[in-house]
């Protein structure tokens, strides 16, 4: 199940290489009592109408060309990976081939049931590329109210990236990350400067150009305190 994973990173990186503009939103609605659900997409709307001509290729610039049937199963790989994580329910992937807009949903009974959806495709990373990311993406401390986004930066993210070709490079040119948190509770405070509290408390979103986090000169780190 770990290399269809990584199966399923790299059809999704074949086509971020074939487009300049590219959106990775993280959503995470948490309850006060440590549980919640989070929503995954990809979103390359902005170049649809160029994917839709790639699509049709063999490969570009050296690099495969998924079809709509390998991205269908590689999205089926992820819903079934989800289903036999402890303390995970109620899995969705939805794909819109019109606007390639791609998502999968899930609900978390605590935040440990969240980290443990990666922890073991993290490790298998660290093993293999000699990388040290953390297996613990998120926390939360239902006492104090506090919610974390961990995040270490790794050099290695950096030299992957320099590896690449020149003309590869320019499609993270138009790249964002976006990280959107809401809470039943309102936020206090937050840690990462870059990141902005909504109007009315309770939501906290991270908006991020990917070279930015690229070349390690942003983070989406972020330390999230809730009223009691």
């Amino acid at each position: 199940m770990i290399k269809k994973f990584f199966s399923c990173f790299t059809i999704l990186c074949c086509l971020f290489l074939c487009t300049s503009c590219f959106d990775v939103l993280e959503e995470i609605n948490l309850n006060s009592d440590g549980s919640g659900s989070m929503v995954l997409t990809v979103n390359m709307s902005k170049s649809k109408t160029k994917l839709a001509s790639i699509m049709l290729l063999d490969s570009v610039n050296g690099y495969k060309i998924p079809s709509e049937d390998d991205i269908d199963e590689a999205l089926k790989d992820v819903v079934l990976h989800l289903k036999k994580a402890n303390g995970i329910s109620n899995i969705k992937q939805t794909k819109d081939f019109d606007n390639y807009i791609f998502t999968v949903s899930c609900d978390f009974e605590d935040i440990a049931s969240l980290n443990g959806i990666a922890k073991d495709l993290i490790k298998e990373q660290n093993a293999k590329g000699k990388t040290n990311f953390n297996t613990t993406n998120f926390s939360f401390d239902v006492s104090s109210k506090i919610f974390q986004r961990h995040f270490v930066y790794d050099e290695s993210i950096k030299k992957s990236f320099l590896h690449l070709k020149k003309e590869d490079r320019k499609v993270f040119n138009d790249a964002n990350f976006i990280a959107i948190y809401r809470f039943d509770n309102t936020v206090e405070n937050i840690s990462n400067s870059n990141a902005k509290i909504s109007p009315n408390k309770k939501a906290v979103m991270l908006r991020l150009d990917a070279m930015s986090l690229i070349m390690g000169e942003r983070s989406i780190q972020n330390k999230i305190k809730l009223t009691k």
